[in-house]
């Protein structure tokens, strides 16, 4: 008597194998690169001259080709950088050099005391390392940072970063926005 063999009926494992795929692919998240988010100017017409602004409401950041750092025509260091933006964009002591202030009233906030068309101007050098444009970008966006978490601890006894209320998130924006001005890069020199 010949023994017959068993085999496993195979035809439904593709179905098996195709359903499988189709549920990684579906329920798999892919990883994208966001960049750093800068809102830009639009672009002057021919005929339209740049704003004119005043030489104090500016806070100039140059990085040359060797990773240094010239802040406010003066060497400086990336250790330093938040706290001097910082200052510069509140200006605690209302100095005649850092921006004029003005009392700005916000719904949300009430009567806040706001720089007045202060600026961030970072220039960075062809041969900058991208180490560096980083962590001199970092530093800045910190210093955003900070000013908007003290500020919303004041009003709303919450970190910004911890805010719900999308009214409360756009007026600590409004009074403290993200001035930072790029220039495109180019060869400032190498000292």
């Amino acid at each position: 008597m010949a023994r017959s063999t068993q085999e496993i009926n195979a035809g439904s494992m593709a179905d098996i194998a195709f359903l499988l795929l189709i549920f990684f692919l579906v329920t798999t998240t892919m990883d994208v690169d966001t960049g750093i988010s800068r809102k830009l100017p639009p672009p002057l017409t021919g005929d339209e001259e740049p704003p004119d602004i005043n030489e104090r409401n500016i806070f100039t950041v140059l990085v040359n080709s060797r990773d240094r750092l010239l802040v406010e025509g003066e060497p400086g260091d990336i250790r330093f950088l938040r706290e001097r933006a910082k200052e510069f964009m509140s200006n605690p002591q209302n100095r005649e050099n850092l921006p004029e202030m003005t009392i700005k009233n916000i719904p949300e906030l009430g009567n806040v005391r706001v720089p007045k068309n202060a600026v961030i101007s970072l220039k960075n050098d062809r041969g900058t390392s991208y180490k560096m444009y980083i962590a001199v970008q970092n530093e800045l966006a910190a210093a955003i940072d900070e000013l908007r978490n003290e500020l919303s601890l004041e009003k709303f006894g919450k970190r910004y970063d911890d805010l719900i209320n999308e009214a409360q998130i756009e007026a600590i924006q409004d009074a403290i926005p993200v001035p930072i001005s790029e220039a495109e890069p180019e060869d400032v020199g190498g000292n």
